[in-house]
């Protein structure tokens, strides 16, 4: 019982926060933080992009807060100061990157800065501890973390589209996570909802606000280094891959776009508008429409996911099946419907 108030504070404080700073942010700083219109960017106007620090500063806050009026257990404090360093070095580099847009940071600055990031986790003893080998544990940790950093980059094409995915994402991981001993990761994972929840609506505000790289990769490193933390095989051992149903749909957007841009050869790291969100709306599409639907898949996929740790293994081979079957057959449909 006191935990749940606990998490109640967490969530409520981190949404408090983000709404209350992202409304000052937009008074003082947004001239220098400003998406203008080019390329594959759509909308009319330049728009700020302080979603990111609105963010950072209230789950970081919201942690630091419930650090000082609780006891964690032996280890906690352990597991979030490398959520707290790393989580720093994607924001700093994606802030650096919205002051230089439109042209933004060289790639390899960012990929280096996010390499450091999940070296950082991984010194810290967040990895994928299903696997007992370091040497296949460590780099599987590093390509999950840099991976989903930046799938969740690649989200943030459409209005809402990316912080929706955060939140049912999240909301997944605290469903399987809160039962469990692993505090840290209940949490973090409560204050990012609640930061989440407090910028979400300024999204898709008269005179909104955008993620901004360093809002859509925080979301993404937090997001992918909490979802290693927690633990699935409670029950079942195969549990350990529900991570997977968690983020099917930034994964899968994230592999649609690499293999439609190679196919066309292109370079998979350059920008393009081969994203599905984009394909969906050139089709006629509304943003409303393609948020519903990314977000309804979203949430079968999470319930899936719950569902594979503690199902049979019949159960679970069936749940693969599914999941192939239906993103095996949009792809198809995709890659066809050009």
């Amino acid at each position: 019982m006191e935990n749940f108030v606990l998490y109640l504070i967490a969530l409520f404080l981190a949404g408090f926060i983000a709404v209350i700073s992202l409304s000052f942010f937009k008074k003082t700083i947004a001239p220098y933080f400003l998406d203008v219109p080019a390329g594959l960017k759509t909308h009319e106007n330049a728009v700020p992009v302080l979603g990111g620090l609105s963010i950072f500063i209230a789950t970081l806050i919201s942690l630091t807060v419930i650090r000082f009026i609780t006891n964690f257990p032996t280890g906690t404090l352990h597991s979030l100061r490398g959520i707290f360093i790393g989580g720093t070095l994607i924001f700093t580099i994606g802030i650096l990157d919205d002051l230089h847009k439109p042209k933004g940071m060289p790639v390899w600055v960012k990929l280096t800065v996010q390499a450091l990031a999940a070296v950082a986790l991984i010194y810290y003893d967040i990895t994928i501890h299903a696997i007992s080998s370091v040497w296949i544990s460590y780099p599987l940790t590093f390509f999950w973390l840099v991976g989903l950093t930046n799938a969740f980059n690649l989200l943030d094409i459409s209005d809402g589209l990316c912080v929706s995915q955060a939140v049912i994402c999240t909301i997944g991981l605290a469903a399987i996570s809160l039962p469990s001993e692993f505090v840290y990761v209940n949490f973090a994972a409560v204050a990012l909802l609640g930061a989440c929840f407090g910028f979400w609506p300024q999204n898709h505000a008269k005179h909104k606000v955008f993620l901004g790289d360093s809002g859509a990769t925080f979301l993404g490193f937090m997001i992918a280094a909490l979802s290693i933390g927690t633990g699935y095989c409670k029950h079942v051992s195969f549990g350990c891959l529900a991570p997977l149903f968690i983020l099917a749909v930034p994964l899968f957007d994230t592999f649609f776009v690499i293999i439609a841009r190679l196919k066309k050869g292109k370079n998979p790291l350059k920008g393009s508008d081969d994203h599905l969100a984009l394909r969906l709306k050139r089709r006629g599409v509304s943003n409303q429409a393609v948020l519903l639907s990314f977000g309804a898949t979203a949430l079968l996929f999470n319930a899936m996911a719950y569902l594979l740790t503690r199902c049979s293994s019949w159960v679970a081979l069936l749940l693969f099946c599914i999941g192939f079957v239906f993103f095996g057959g949009i792809s198809i449909l995709f890659l066809r419907w050009n």
